[in-house]
């Protein structure tokens, strides 16, 4: 069923809202203000709460509206539809605005906080129109082997030749490796992760010899060629650098100029809250393979002492090999679920100048935050992936005593919906 309607706002997930004979309409590939054709998802004759649909035409278009820059990605009806990139209509800076509205939009209706959110991208991101920047990608081999995707609404395998919103190195990498020419194995998961390289020319020529084999292709998560471990490098502002080794099939930031970005962040804020102070008791939670612990540990204060825990156990013998490399004996590196590990620590570490955390996608919850405000600390920078969870615990925190005193939110996922936001909590 096709329909036309007068697109609204800004909703979640991409989408936007507009309204038929009263009922909501979340809306793939709209823009507020914009009038569309759209095609309503099936079934879309019951009594539902809620209709999705796409947009088939546009007919009075925002002035935030682009061309598709990876038209696979588009609408259906444009021969798009495949996922993973579902703001590729929408201008570098008005993805920016879309964020902010959005993060500011959770803030105050779950924490009920009214607060302005800037959200900033990478500088180079906009020329690039929000394509080359992820260092991560993960497809599935078709029915004749070739690396895919699928697309929405149907098992239909789309095959790949290239991967837009991969780096340089990665597609390169892919190149030299031979991924789009297929030979895999029917149904097989694909991942392919090629850490940035930072003393890479602008040639592309370069670029495989850069790499070297500091890459990995798995294939249903075992090795086929590259490294099963990689290096990662990341440099501060002030000039502190940090080498990371981390599992070719665990977490990392994806986007290649993250892990500067954010640990640049983080550690300014921790550097203002110590305000020159010689010793400091960090906490850092759900510290992954130690992107923020390293700087915490050497780039802060001249005498401090960290307490860092991860569920991960892989992710933890890669924190503790990377502080073991980097020379650093002040961290107590604990493997286990945050809350529980957080019962039983020594207690020169139980009084916490500053509290970092990174929780996953559902966020760090009601016991966790209790135990941070528990522990006395008076400010604690909240790392987040998604603004529904911070904004839910940020009502928490605000309920123990805390005071949100800044917020900004960092676009290293362009094109798609996602965004990361560091706030500060202080007491």
């Amino acid at each position: 069923m096709n329909t036309q309607v007068r697109i609204e706002r800004y909703a979640d997930q991409g989408r936007c809202v507009a309204h038929i004979d009263g009922r909501v309409v979340f809306v793939r590939f709209a823009l507020p203000g914009e009038l569309v054709d759209i095609r309503l998802d099936e079934p879309h004759d019951r009594d539902d709460r809620f209709w999705t649909g796409e947009v088939v035409e546009v007919i009075e278009p925002s002035a935030d509206r682009v061309d598709p820059v990876w038209p696979l990605a588009g609408p259906l009806a444009w021969g798009g539809g495949v996922g993973g990139a579902d703001m590729v209509h929408v201008s570098i800076p008005g993805q920016l605005r879309w964020k902010s509205s959005t993060i500011g939009e959770q803030m105050r209706r779950l924490g009920h906080v009214d607060v302005e959110v800037p959200v900033v991208g990478v500088s180079d991101d906009v020329d690039r129109n929000g394509l080359g920047w992820r260092t991560r990608i993960e497809m599935i081999a078709d029915d004749e082997g070739r690396p895919s995707m699928r697309r929405r609404e149907s098992h239909i395998r789309v095959p790949l030749d290239a991967m837009p919103l991969a780096t340089d190195a990665l597609n390169a990498v892919a190149d030299r490796q031979r991924v789009w020419e297929g030979g895999f194995v029917p149904g097989s998961q694909i991942r392919l992760a090629v850490p940035e390289p930072r003393n890479a020319s602008s040639d592309d020529a370069d670029i495989p010899a850069a790499v070297g084999d500091n890459y990995a292709l798995l294939v249903d998560g075992k090795l086929k060629s590259g490294s099963q471990t990689l290096t990662e490098t990341v440099r501060l502002n002030d000039g502190h650098e940090f080498t990371y080794t981390v599992d070719a099939g665990g977490f990392w930031q994806v986007h290649r100029q993250a892990p500067i970005a954010l640990a640049n962040e983080v550690i300014d804020l921790v550097r203002e809250r110590l305000d020159g102070a010689e010793s400091a008791v960090l906490w850092d939670l759900y510290s992954g393979s130690g992107l923020f612990t390293l700087p915490l540990a050497a780039a802060t204060a001249e005498r401090t002492q960290v307490l860092s825990i991860e569920g991960a156990k892989t992710a933890v013998k890669s924190a503790q090999r990377n502080l073991r490399a980097a020379g650093l004996d002040n961290v107590d590196s604990r493997a286990g679920d945050v809350s529980k590990t957080l019962r039983n620590i020594p207690k020169n570490l139980a009084l916490p100048d500053v509290v970092v955390l990174d929780p996953p996608r559902a966020g760090a919850k009601r016991r966790v935050c209790e135990q941070i405000a528990d522990s006395g600390t008076r400010s604690v920078i909240y790392v987040a992936c998604d603004p529904t969870s911070l904004a839910r615990d940020t009502a928490t925190l605000t309920d123990l005593g805390y005071d949100l005193a800044h917020i900004q939110g960092f676009d290293i996922y362009p094109n798609t919906h996602h965004v990361e936001t560091v706030a500060l909590f202080t007491k």
